[in-house]
């Protein structure tokens, strides 16, 4: 090969990125120009006189038309579609979207600017009160069914933050992440949710209760073993750092202590990047005992004193169960406990109802 490796690899980047800039940014044009036609048509609705009978009839032609001129994408119900965009991020909103004919920069300055935004959106929430669509038109078809407007926008922002694809974004909805992270919080960070995502500056604000481990394919009350749930989230481990959150990577499964000529076998061990600390995960089936508990004390003081480095926060352990008593996890912890959790998981994603029964439990 005559080219530099070195050569290659940089053109390549630069290559991908481009690419990149060039869907992100005919994605946004097409949401705006969808958010814009949805205000037309609006707006036109309200100049009728009998303005439902009115709106159906101009839905229809107005497909009849667009189609014939510009093909598929303009039937009644993308019309529809179209139109309930506009209305759901406009009432909520006080500042409107860039319109049209605002982007008649060129391709260069365009790209540059959705990957600003971008790049402020990762250290800074997003401004209140203002319409910036960075996904896509598919993720915005989900995202206007949701009616809670502050789980609405949670959602938005964590799809963006994560990169979420619509599948990812069904999942997490399904799982009612919004809801599960609400539980432990007052209304001002219920609040921040709305506006910032989940914030991750302190052990707390990792865990979740319950912990949704359907993409495990295992059966509610199967029998299986340890072995298998930690099998299966190693074959899963993508989906299970998604489940797990923000800043999460994978250290070792398995992981071996020794001291006193004994050994002691941690099941998953990783690092969160946001805390800067080790997070070790034990998972046990059926009831969570006291015994369980002091055994992940002993991981996570072993860790903070042999392990960890000066720089780095102290251990956090996690124990997923699938039972557990609150009064005996309460008693068996320091009241200023900050490091050891307990929690649930489920392995099927349960049905609304059994869902609002499990939350009032915990």
């Amino acid at each position: 090969m005559i080219v530099q490796p070195q050569l290659f690899d940089e053109i390549s980047q630069l290559l991908e990125l481009a690419r990149k800039r060039v869907v992100t940014s005919v994605n946004q044009t097409m949401v705006i120009t969808y958010f814009e036609i949805g205000r037309m048509i609006v707006e036109d609705e309200q100049n009728g006189e009998n303005r439902s009978e009115y709106g159906k009839a101009i839905l229809k032609d107005l497909s009849l038309h667009l189609t014939e001129r510009f093909g598929k994408g303009f039937s009644e119900t993308n019309l529809k579609q179209m139109r309930q965009f506009y209305l759901s991020y406009s009432i909520s909103e006080t500042v409107p979207v860039k319109s049209l004919t605002q982007i008649g920069q060129t391709l260069s300055d365009e790209l540059q600017i959705i990957e600003n935004k971008k790049l402020n959106s990762l250290k800074s929430p997003p401004r209140k009160h203002s319409v910036q669509f960075n996904l896509s038109w598919s993720h915005y078809l989900k995202l206007m069914r949701i009616n809670n407007i502050e789980e609405r926008k949670f959602y938005e922002i964590e799809a963006y933050k994560n990169n979420w694809s619509l599948r990812e974004l069904q999942r997490q909805f399904d799982s009612a992440l919004y809801t599960r992270l609400s539980l432990s919080k007052n209304k001002e960070e219920i609040l921040q949710l709305s506006e910032k995502g989940q914030i991750v500056e302190k052990p707390k604000d990792l865990i979740k209760d319950p912990y949704i481990l359907e993409f495990l394919g295992l059966a509610e009350k199967a029998s299986y073993s340890e072995n298998d749930l930690e099998s299966g989230l190693i074959d899963k481990l993508e989906h299970f750092l998604l489940e797990l959150g923000t800043g999460f990577t994978f250290v070792a499964r398995q992981n071996r202590i020794s001291f006193d000529e004994k050994h002691f076998k941690i099941d998953l061990v990783f690092y969160n990047r946001i805390l800067k600390c080790f997070v070790l995960i034990d998972l046990k089936i059926g009831e969570l005992k006291h015994q369980d508990i002091g055994q992940m004390q002993m991981y996570v003081n072993y860790y903070d004193r042999e392990v960890k480095l000066n720089d780095e926060n102290k251990t956090i352990g996690i124990i997923l169960c699938q039972d557990k008593s609150e009064a005996l996890v309460e008693y068996t912890l320091p009241e200023d406990n900050e490091q050891i959790f307990a929690s649930k998981y489920l392995t099927i994603l349960p049905s609304k109802e059994d869902f609002i029964k499990i939350l009032e439990e915990n």
